[in-house]
């Protein structure tokens, strides 16, 4: 049953209507009659406001008076028999509510492009700071208690909650010399959200310190930290990092959805041959398979869409990771702790003796974890692992640089694939442009003679806030190691030979894959340009 149907059902056994919100186009005027923390608290949100003409009441006496007009708001709601809902409504609109019945997704997406709590967070920084002026400690002695300081909490509350609605992938908290300036990372860019006095940081830093269980009290290093908390009937991880800089603890904030709905090999979106070569890698008994990437460029999602994919019941999946980002059923996940002496390399070690068939390493950052996955690798073992490398060849020269053997480093690696993301065109305002084939060459875009390709441009419309894009895919470059690709680097070949061979034996570079996800209609040539070399 899809939430559409579910909705028409409820419609039906209530005695309302059903509205379908898909692509609706609403009123900020009406939507803005109820506060926006009110339409999450409630699951509405105002659709449109009538003026209809009012029966006179039966028994109309002379000292009670009649307009004719009677003011009705149709409000859109998850649960139209939520009785506390609509006496509030009614009470803050001063309207006769109207409620009709709606799908949960089709609303989320509404609350995501009409209600914000850019306003409501404006409101709360001032009240702190007004708070800062009158006394500097109340803000980092109040918090403390948690309940004590209301202002504080719900700042930071509000905070987390837009940035998971946005769909950001990291909220960066920086002090600066007057300001505090908050910021979203959404589809790989920075985008400033708010500023606030910088009287107000110590109480925010304090706040989220209690939340992350760090230590309050130290502010002269680094720190790490976790918190885990429920939006919207859904958890979510946020992995906290604090840095001490010359005008305060700067905070970093990752989030993590860990009840997000597990990835296919589709959702990934490789190529025809790029796909044939992974899954042939990954499907294979024995053998290591790299993803490469700088930080953020989805190696655990492309590792754990993997590792779904060759998991079953008759196969014993363990995983050792720093942190956890994916929860997944059936497999056993091991959290990284070097605190309590858990690292990457104690914890390889053990789980080989616990009689595994696939093995998923985190990262591989030493040379004792390496050998450790390369002899894995070469005893029965299928290990998928993570490096930071800039394509897939490198990955090879990268190993022997930590410490492995080049002779064990090209029996026991599969496949190494590199991997860029890049923002996803809007589909709902991408612009088809006349392409210039003269620019077209001098960037290598291929072009067929008499057939120039279909490009789009990003334009900006309410769902994508005016950016032209949403969400991002990823670029791939696939390397099988092949027999002869093992021998050339046996012999001390350089990174650049081996790519050539790599090239001529059917690897497709990252910009290649790129261009082929232009000439779909995925992203943009600026795109593609700006994510690869």
């Amino acid at each position: 049953m899809t939430e559409t149907q579910l909705a028409q059902a409820i419609a039906e056994q209530t005695g309302h209507a059903f509205h379908d919100l898909t692509d609706a186009q609403l009123d900020p005027d009406v939507v803005a009659l109820l506060p926006g923390h009110l339409c999450r608290r409630y699951q509405a949100i105002p659709i449109e406001r009538l003026d209809r003409t009012a029966l006179p009441p039966r028994r109309a006496t002379s000292d009670i008076s009649f307009e004719g007009v009677q003011r009705t708001l149709v409000v859109a709601m998850l649960d139209p028999t939520d009785i506390i809902a609509l006496d509030d409504i009614t009470s803050i609109t001063d309207m006769v509510v109207e409620p009709v019945v709606v799908a949960r997704d089709a609303l989320a997406q509404v609350f995501e492009r009409y209600i914000r709590s850019d306003d409501e967070l404006s409101d709360l920084s001032a009240v702190l700071e007004a708070d800062a002026a009158q006394d500097p400690l109340s803000i980092t002695e109040s918090i403390e208690g948690g309940a004590d300081a209301p202002p504080v909490v719900r700042f930071v509350n509000l905070l987390i909650a837009q940035g998971v609605n946005d769909r950001a992938s990291d909220i960066h908290i920086e002090p600066g010399e007057r300001e505090l300036t908050v910021r979203f990372r959404i589809d790989g860019v920075l985008h400033e959200m708010q500023r606030a006095d910088r009287s107000i940081q110590d109480g925010i830093t304090s706040r989220l310190k209690i939340m992350a269980n760090i230590d309050i009290a130290e502010r002269r290093r680094p720190q790490d930290g976790r918190i885990s908390l429920h939006h919207e009937g859904r958890q979510i991880d946020l992995r906290v990092a604090t840095l001490p800089t010359v005008w305060g603890e700067k905070i970093v904030m990752r989030i993590l959805d860990t009840a997000g709905n597990a990835m296919t090999m589709d959702d990934l979106q490789l190529s025809k041959v790029n796909r044939k070569r992974f899954e042939k890698a990954i499907n294979r008994p024995h053998g290591m398979v790299l993803v490469t990437g700088p930080t953020g460029s989805g190696k655990s999602t492309t590792l754990h869409t993997a590792l779904h994919a060759v998991s079953s019941p008759q196969v014993n999946v363990i995983t050792i990771e720093d942190p956890v980002e994916f929860r997944m059923h059936g497999i056993s996940q091991i959290q990284v702790n070097p605190k309590a002496g858990l690292t990457f390399q104690s914890a390889l070690r053990s789980v080989l003796r616990a009689d595994p068939d696939v093995v998923l390493v985190g990262e591989i950052r030493d040379q004792e974890t390496a050998i450790i996955s390369i002899e894995a690798a070469l005893t029965g073992h299928l290990v998928l692992s993570s490096l930071h490398t800039n394509d897939a060849p490198s990955a090879l020269t990268r190993l022997v640089e930590i410490g492995a053997e080049p002779y064990l480093v090209g029996t026991a690696l599969s496949a190494a694939v590199a991997q860029r993301l890049a923002r996803r065109l809007c589909p709902r305002c991408k612009q088809p442009y006349p392409a210039d084939a003269e620019l077209l060459g001098r960037i290598g875009f291929p072009i067929a003679p008499g057939e120039p390709p279909q490009l789009f441009r990003a334009a900006g419309c309410q769902s994508c806030s005016n950016t032209g894009y949403r969400g991002r895919l990823a670029l791939h470059e696939v390397m099988v190691i092949t027999e002869e690709v093992e021998h050339m680097f046996v012999r001390n070949a350089t990174g650049n030979e081996v790519r050539k061979l790599a090239v001529e034996q059917g690897m497709i570079p990252l910009r290649d894959d790129g261009w082929a996800k232009v000439a779909a209609g995925l992203t943009t040539i600026e795109e593609v340009l700006r994510v690869s070399a």
